[in-house]
């Protein structure tokens, strides 16, 4: 049992991707809705046998699996690709592939919040490869975004072909589907296409909106100040939860948790409860891992045990 392996647990209908394995029998497992859940060894099943067959050793007949829109490479044959080829059971090659006739420049950064760093900037000839870095799937969870901009070489006076970029934020549960076979380097691994559903870089544009932003006078925005205690319990926030996947009510859950606690913020207020519950420790454990990804806040922990035990957590603002 590896970190990618899909699995099923045996006492319930979740089915997911191992993203983490802890000592003493424990992994996370990350549903489809992109939700991670806790779980030990012994409680779960490996489900993926036939997609461990085809991605073996020898080479394969198959078309490569693509995330987005799921169009094979056969479906559309020039591009350009980003490819996590294996080193061993752990380490993966970074590749960026260039199956078009035409050179780009590119830039490829990881992005921390406010903060970047470039891991590759230079051209990139047509029908050509160009490793980027190295990744651990051991660290997967902790990969940051990935920002990749493209700008099209013209070498010849012709029509304009807009740059464009990507930012890409790695799901197990999509990552871990990818498998394919690499164009033009010819082996297995992870391949995403960078050319479907992309967003173009209008630099025009950007300026004059920057711009008219600095030279108008908008009024400060006043936002509802929230309840000191929200209760998040899905039966609070809607009658129909009898309806919804354990996925739906989690997203759920995490929109309101989300915009009580930035109109808390965006308010002024000091302290703000979120009653969660218990349960499996799923909703308590993603708005922690989302809190602890603020600057703003000044602390956070379980509060009012007495009234309900872990079940609520209190956020203190800076």
């Amino acid at each position: 049992m590896n970190i990618g392996d899909k699995v099923r647990l045996l006492h319930g209908n979740e089915e997911g991707v191992i993203t983490k394995i802890s000592s003493g029998g424990r992994i996370e497992i990350e549903i489809e809705d992109g939700f991670r859940i806790p779980a030990m060894r012994n409680e779960v099943v490996v489900v993926s046998a036939s997609e461990k067959q085809y991605f073996g050793e020898g080479k394969s007949t198959e078309t490569p699996i693509l995330t987005g829109s799921q169009k094979t490479f056969a479906d559309k044959n020039e591009g350009l690709f980003l490819c996590y080829l294996p080193i061993n059971d752990k380490d993966h090659s970074i590749y960026l592939v260039n199956t078009s006739k035409r050179d780009y420049l590119v830039m490829i950064s990881e992005v921390f919040g406010e903060n970047c760093k470039t891991l590759l900037a230079g051209d990139l000839k047509a029908k050509s490869t160009k490793k980027v870095s190295e990744k651990s799937i051991v660290d997967f969870e902790d990969w940051p975004d990935l920002l990749a901009q493209f700008f099209p070489i013209h070498p010849r006076t012709e029509k304009t072909q807009p740059s464009f970029e990507r930012k890409m934020k790695f799901k197990a549960s999509a990552f871990f589907k990818s498998k394919g076979r690499a164009p033009i380097l010819d082996k297995n691994g992870y391949v995403f296409s960078m050319s479907d559903q992309v967003k173009d870089i209008d630099i025009k544009k950007l300026n004059e909106e920057l711009q008219a932003d600095s030279n108008s006078s908008v009024p400060p925005q006043v936002y509802q100040r929230p309840a000191k205690e929200i209760d998040l319990h899905i039966e609070a926030l809607t009658p129909d939860h009898s309806k919804m996947s354990n996925g739906e009510m989690v997203r759920l859950q995490m929109e309101t948790f989300e915009k009580n606690l930035n109109y808390a913020i965006a308010s002024g207020m000091d302290e703000i409860s979120f009653i969660h519950g218990i349960g499996n420790g799923v909703l308590r454990k993603e708005i922690h891992k989302y809190l602890s990804q603020l600057e703003n806040i000044k602390y956070f922990q379980d509060t009012q045990k007495s009234r309900f035990g872990y079940g609520a957590t209190l956020v203190r603002i800076s």
